[in-house]
């Protein structure tokens, strides 16, 4: 199901402006900040205003549609999880960071269900560490 058929499904109003955000999302090759989306929309509709853009953003964290992450750099940025759930390895010394599907946390949860009777709910993890080319 995409965003838009999701929300739609769920009673949310579909303006032009949600769909112009959520297609910008969507088309993104990379996680995109919420300026990057204002500009994409403000070229196909020039009276957008950021606020919208950054209601719609929390809009869909919340319905579980999209993913926000904080690489280090103070710029948050998004990405659909209907393209893939997945969460980040960062490094601290050159910013590269690496996508780590949701899969690879299937042994964690486990041990955290295990033994700690708790069932996590991992949506978006990010890991801070040195990658193979900055720890030589």
């Amino acid at each position: 199901m995409t965003c838009t058929t999701v929300l739609q499904s769920r009673g949310f109003r579909l303006t032009p402006q949600r769909i112009m955000i959520v297609e910008a999302l969507h088309s993104a090759n990379e996680h995109i900040s919420a300026e990057e989306i204002f500009k994409l929309v403000r070229e196909k509709y020039p009276f957008a205003n950021i606020s919208t853009v950054y209601r719609t953003l929390e809009l869909l964290k919340e319905q579980g549609l999209a993913a926000e992450i904080d690489v280090g750099d103070g710029i948050t940025r998004y990405h659909a999880l209907e393209n893939s759930r997945h969460h980040h390895l960062i490094c601290t010394i050159c910013g590269k960071v690496v996508d780590l599907p949701d899969q690879e946390l299937t042994p964690l949860r486990r041990i955290i269900e295990d033994d700690y009777g708790f069932k996590a709910d991992i949506k978006h993890l990010a890991i801070f560490g040195t990658c193979s080319k900055c720890k030589k």
